[in-house]
């Protein structure tokens, strides 16, 4: 008797142990009976469903990000680019989200068709440089309200809408690096030219500069030279005039001593020349 006992009370906490199930606060609950959806339970606590026949499956109330592949799509002005973004969603209606995609799993399936087709709408609408001025926000907007309108059926609420990278395609990229590295090369030879031309002006004035200052130079060494010369023959002068015996004594010795630096040296002249007449003895 108390074997049957403790069996049944076996069965019976087993059966209330399957009847009880904890909703937290960041979830929401969708009961099904034999698979059929009966009830949503969005506030938090202990609740009960009916064991065997009933089962729960369990939703995210928070916010929920969700990566998209790589897509190419082409912009108006006929650029080709890969793009890849993400889409961050939050499940407001789990039981229109049950019916429709049951899961996660398929709502990316799902959404990744939509957020492609509204890539395409959008982005087919402006050009590429638009995407990298400060009106890609309001592209941005469009894609995210072209993606909640055609995705409210799904009892989703887009949050927002974001693109994560935006590539050309690798031959695009190779063909612009090309047009980039010639723009740059006759850019560099422009400013070697002008460089070059600059050079050559501070250069020639420079020259003509230098021309002038040494003319200049010249000419006033040249009326220096002249006036000392002129000094110093009037000197000369002067000084012959005061005693012209001595000066050309003193001038004669200072011959002899020029002429006669070297040790040994041999000086052929007549023996009546003017050169040697100090060397003659006094009678």
């Amino acid at each position: 008797m108390t074997k049957k006992i403790l069996i049944i009370a076996g069965i019976i906490t087993l059966i209330l142990f399957s009847s009880i199930f904890t909703v937290s606060q960041t979830q929401q609950a969708l009961i099904l009976q034999f698979g059929e959806p009966i009830r949503i339970i969005s506030k938090p606590g202990i609740k009960f469903k009916i064991p065997l026949t009933q089962n729960v499956v369990f939703f995210e109330k928070r916010i929920i990000d969700l990566d998209l592949p790589e897509q190419e799509v082409i912009a108006s002005d006929q650029k080709r680019l890969i793009i890849n973004a993400f889409v961050k969603y939050r499940i407001t209606d789990a039981l229109k989200f049950y019916t429709t995609v049951n899961n996660n799993y398929g709502l990316a399936n799902k959404l990744s068709g939509i957020l492609d087709s509204s890539l395409r709408q959008v982005i087919g609408e402006v050009n590429l440089s638009e995407l990298l001025t400060e009106n890609r926000g309001e592209v941005m907007k469009q894609i995210k309200d072209a993606v909640s309108q055609s995705s409210e059926i799904f009892g989703i609420k887009i949050v927002d809408v974001r693109i994560m990278r935006a590539d050309l395609p690798q031959e695009n990229s190779k063909a612009i690096f090309a047009r980039m590295q010639t723009d740059r090369e006759k850019e560099a030879r422009e400013i070697r030219a002008n460089g070059a031309e600059i050079a050559d002006k501070v250069r020639a004035q420079a020259d003509k500069e230098k021309t002038i200052l040494l003319a200049q130079a010249k000419k006033n060494s040249d009326i220096i030279r002249g006036n000392g010369e002129a000094k110093a023959t009037k000197i000369y002068g002067d000084a012959y005039g005061r005693d012209p015996e001595f000066f050309s004594f003193y001038r004669s010795m200072n011959a002899y001593k020029e002429s006669m630096k070297v040790e040994n040296t041999k000086v052929i002249v007549s023996p009546n020349s003017e050169f040697f007449k100090y060397f003659e003895s006094s009678k």
